[in-house]
């Protein structure tokens, strides 16, 4: 049976650099947060869905999603954005369902989602990886990635679980804080999940 493999960090954790390490590896990852983008116009149960909970205003007349109108109006009221989640989580899961059927002939897959806990979507996976940071670290990596203020940042964290709260969820953990070596932590769960499943390797 293949392993799906759920990995998140919170925000400047550099869970994409571990991702592509994986990838360089051989192992295929499904971008939770890329495949949100895709199915707000792809997934037509999902774009009814928001026309229906927040008007005809929600797309153009050929179906491009109007970010900023939806924007202006999650990003203002918390049960505005808990509904668009609602709405746009099973969209994904429906995304990640279809792309497994593309790569089951790997032993593992790895699934990046920034609210994989947030989500629920973790328990839909084998296992789950926290990448962790030191704060300092993570705001100052998106301060420079966005050219953003840090209160920018600690506005769009207090969004997300603490490391805290995630590590008490996830079954492993990389720490990518620049001092201890990426490779051999990745490596060595990437061996770990061949091991589990040595009938696919």
């Amino acid at each position: 049976m293949q392993l799906k493999i759920g990995i998140t960090g919170g925000i400047g954790s550099g869970k994409t650099t571990v991702c592509k390490v994986f990838e360089l590896l051989g192992v295929p990852v499904f971008y939770a947060d890329a495949a949100a983008k895709e199915v707000m116009h792809t997934d037509e149960e999902l774009m009814r869905g928001i026309i229906g909970a927040f008007g005809a205003l929600s797309f153009s007349n050929d179906g491009i999603l109007n970010r900023k109108y939806l924007a202006d109006i999650v990003f203002s009221d918390d049960k505005a954005l808990e509904m668009l989640n609602a709405l746009v989580h099973p969209a994904v899961f429906r995304s990640f369902d279809k792309w497994l059927l593309k790569h089951k002939q790997y032993p593992y897959v790895l699934k990046e989602a920034a609210l994989l806990f947030e989500s629920g979507s973790y328990k839909m996976c084998t296992h789950s990886i926290l990448v962790k940071a030191p704060e300092r670290l993570k705001i100052g990596r998106v301060m420079e990635r966005d050219n953003i203020t840090e209160a920018e940042v600690r506005a769009r964290m207090v969004r997300q679980y603490s490391d805290e709260e995630k590590e008490a969820l996830a079954d492993y953990s990389i720490l990518n804080d620049e001092r201890l070596l990426l490779i051999p932590q990745v490596l060595k769960l990437h061996e770990l999940f061949i091991s589990m499943n040595p009938i696919l390797a």
